[in-house]
């Protein structure tokens, strides 16, 4: 499929797409991210967290919210549908639907102070994308798409050990 100027594909604009390859092309730093969230503890387990990059307030882990745990999970399947979407589009491919189907396994006994045999996160993660699309798509673009996957943020920061610090104020 060729792309037209100010061309939407899969709620995109294309060449805004491609301008912002280039960009990232030209200068690698045009892609760096770096947020910053703050929870706020708003009663029994629940948290509000809210990001300077903007958005609605988010409300985690109280008794009717998703877990911090259930949110990492769907951000893994939530980012490889924007990773599948882009992909997608840049290949000319139109989608009729796409769903991610993903499933994590975990034991919170280490934070509970009970003794475990492993650490309190995510020992294994995995998912099913299933992808409809309105003209099909070649081996060739499936694979660009399975490509893609492998460079998801989320599943990247899954696979490897990301460091963590912390420090703690007490007033």
């Amino acid at each position: 499929m060729t792309t037209r100027t100010g061309q939407r594909l899969n709620g995109l604009d294309v060449d805004e797409l491609r301008e912002y390859i280039d960009s990232v092309t030209a200068d690698a730093t045009q892609a760096d991210r770096d947020p910053m969230v703050t929870a706020r503890w708003v009663g029994g387990t629940r948290a509000e967290v809210m990001s300077t990059v903007g958005g609605p307030p988010i409300y985690m882990g109280g008794d009717h919210d998703p877990s911090a745990m259930g949110i990492l999970l769907r951000a893994l399947a939530a980012c490889d549908i924007e990773v599948v979407v882009t992909r997608a589009t840049l290949l000319g491919i139109e989608i009729e639907d796409l769903t991610i189907d993903a499933k994590g396994y975990f034991n919170v006994a280490g934070y509970l102070g009970v003794e475990a045999p492993s650490g309190a996160g995510y020992q294994r993660a995995s998912y099913i994308v299933r992808l409809k699309t309105k003209d099909g798509a070649s081996p060739e673009q499936i694979a660009d798409l399975k490509a893609g996957l492998e460079a998801s943020p989320v599943g990247d920061t899954f696979e490897r050990n990301v460091p963590v610090s912390f420090e703690f104020e007490v007033s």
